[in-house]
């Protein structure tokens, strides 16, 4: 079967979609015609690999009009498919390789990213000093987040934290919602600098400190779930606008309401103890 550039196809076989500047994919790059009627093409359909397949069959007669309609709705879903990161679709934050798409913020600037995470065997490991955390480049606003983690078996459990929405300017514990990850407090929820956040008025925290923090609000654990130091532990935190829960080990443990909504980095704090990552995942909610 001819193809345009002269190049050819035989029915059976397998041709991946051609990707336009403009993101669409040229039906002609898959389909031969010949004054309006389409030959060799019994029927097309998915295949494997996103493709389409050429298949035997007798000559369709039907207008090309139709056909190109047919076609049009194909394309477009296969635009959908190359689409990087759209709602619906989990994003592997951490690649299980490299930092790549992450940067860094430390107290002590003159300390390397390297020097305090790095990727070992496929974990993210954080030694857990000096003060600061790692964020991704892109920004978020309302999403699923699974983070799963452990203490490094053998060695004392110290502090850390999930960082969403963070904005402000750069310092040690930035303006964010925090989902705590210190032993023992796992799913406690809080705002530092004055990041808005509530709940339950039974476990409300409101505290105007001088540190690091700044003004802290926050919404204490209804239950613990963490498993024994040096296990794995697995959050689920669902952030949709201004309502937030978080469930530890498949139990829900905390629920704020009133959060802040601004988008911003996702990230991982340094502050004290080594912890290691194996999963962080962000599925995107419109």
């Amino acid at each position: 079967m001819a193809m345009p550039g002269g190049s050819s196809v035989e029915r059976g076989q397998w041709v991946r979609p051609i990707e336009t500047p403009g993101g669409t994919v040229r039906a002609t790059e898959y389909l031969a015609t010949d004054r309006g009627r389409w030959h060799g093409v019994g029927h097309f359909g998915f295949g494997r690999q996103n493709a389409l397949r050429f298949q035997t069959g007798s000559d369709i007669k039907e207008p090309m009009k139709t056909l190109l309609q047919s076609v049009a709705v194909v394309a477009a879903l296969c635009g959908g498919l190359n689409t990087r990161a759209f709602a619906g679709e989990p994003i592997q934050l951490f690649n299980g390789e490299n930092l790549r798409g992450w940067q860094a913020y430390l107290s002590q600037h003159g300390v390397a990213r390297r020097e305090v995470w790095s990727v070992e065997e496929g974990l993210l490991v954080c030694k857990g000093e000096p003060m600061g955390y790692l964020y991704t480049n892109q920004k978020f606003e309302s999403f699923k987040l699974v983070v799963e983690w452990r203490w490094a078996p053998g060695t004392k459990p110290g502090n850390n934290g999930v960082l969403m929405r963070i904005n402000g300017e750069p310092r040690p514990l930035p303006r964010c919602i925090e989902a705590q990850l210190q032993h023992g407090n796992a799913g406690d929820l809080y705002g530092f600098h004055g990041m808005k956040i509530s709940g339950d008025a039974e476990r409300k925290v409101d505290n105007k400190t001088t540190g690091p923090a700044g003004h802290i609000q926050g919404v204490k654990k209804m239950r613990g779930n963490e498993n024994p130091p040096g296990e794995w532990n697995r959050y689920e935190i669902v952030l949709d606008g201004p309502k937030l829960t978080v469930s530890v080990n498949g139990q829900k443990v905390n629920e704020a309401i009133d959060c802040e909504v601004i988008a911003g980095p996702v990230g991982i704090q340094s502050e004290g103890g080594v912890i290691h990552f194996r999963k962080i995942e962000l599925t995107p909610i419109d």
